[in-house]
């Protein structure tokens, strides 16, 4: 009889291209992964990997059983599910992944939360970039992502996946106290076209997105500074080095030195979670998107009552709300 384990390994390997992306996608060693795979070559009785330069490739024979082991651990994951829904105990291990900004605004709340409902779930959270979260639920390292996209750029999901809206998080432009423009009451992009731009990450979505934008509306970006974190946006805003977008979410608190105001064409970027459809049954999946949506709720409120500059985390318990759509329904 095939060993799951094996199987899973091999799926991991076909998904990730690499022994070392295999272990890493699994947390196991790479030596670990081998013998697996040494193991399960020996049970089926034929070659499953063959030497590509320094690396490896699957051979015929591996392919074909990579994607019968597709097949079979999403069974396995629909069985599960299954089972959980029939239980209805929001218990196990749940793995989840945020991008900074929701890490620090949203995560704190709603695994807490999640924490004091249901003491028998266990929660391993990590930050990950949207596409890297992407990937990650798509080939199951995963169980959710909370990823992002913005009013104007989309974020394409896969097939596969189903997403829940968690906050539309407003966006102003952060400058420095004593910039030309601090005084005013909002501002025109186009009256940045001057300034230096505090951005991310080449090629990261955000920054993808912000030269979109300016482009857009005629400017040619003059980027002079990168930090993928917002807090380091604004620490070098606050020294006077350029100016930055700044969403709600996560924001607080602001360097002293720093002005944020708001746009006239308002900007939001919607926030959402994602999981894989055949894990949509599994109430700990659905626990946790309900507690995120509640933890958005919070955000959401606190920046109404309080104007521009709101702390992403929220203290106290998040209100209460109805219980998350799930499935094809879910998407926003």
């Amino acid at each position: 009889m095939l060993n799951l384990e094996r199987l899973r390994t091999l799926d991991a390997l076909a998904r990730h291209g690499s022994v070392s992306g295999a272990a890493e996608g699994l947390h196991i060693t790479t030596s670990a992964v081998s013998q697996q795979m040494s193991k399960l070559e020996r049970e089926v009785g034929q070659r499953l990997l063959a030497k590509n330069g320094r690396g490896v490739r699957l051979t015929d024979a591996g392919r074909l059983l990579a994607e019968h082991a597709a097949r079979i651990l999403s069974q396995v994951e629909l069985a599960q599910s299954d089972l959980e829904a029939q239980r209805g105990q929001v218990a196990g291990e749940l793995r989840v992944a945020a991008f900074p900004t929701a890490a620090r605004g949203l995560f704190p709340v709603a695994l807490a939360d999640l924490r004091r409902r249901h003491p028998a779930l266990r929660v391993r959270s990590r930050e990950l970039e949207p596409e890297r979260g992407i990937a990650g639920v798509v080939r199951g390292d995963l169980d959710l992502a909370v990823v992002l996209d913005w009013y104007n750029k989309p974020m394409p999901l896969p097939d596969g996946l189903v997403k829940a809206l968690v906050l539309d998080d407003p966006a102003d432009v952060a400058l420095p106290a004593g910039h030309r423009l601090a005084d005013r009451d909002e501002v025109d992009l186009a009256e940045f076209a001057d300034d230096e731009w505090i951005t991310w990450g080449e090629g990261e979505f955000c920054h993808e997105w912000l030269m979109f934008t300016l482009r857009s509306k005629g400017i040619e970006p003059i980027v002079g500074h990168r930090a993928a974190e917002s807090h380091t946006q604004l620490a070098l805003v606050a020294a006077g080095l350029g100016v930055c977008i700044a969403p709600l979410l996560g924001r607080d608190p602001l360097p002293d030195g720093v002005v944020t105001l708001p746009l006239r064409q308002r900007m939001r970027r919607h926030v959402f979670v994602v999981w894989r459809a055949d894990a949509d049954r599994r109430p700990s999946v659905r626990a946790a998107v309900q507690a995120l949506r509640e933890a958005g709720e919070s955000v959401g409120a606190a920046g109404e009552n309080t104007g521009r500059a709101v702390s992403g985390g929220v203290a106290g318990a998040p209100p209460t709300a109805e219980p998350p759509a799930t499935g094809a329904s879910a998407a926003s």
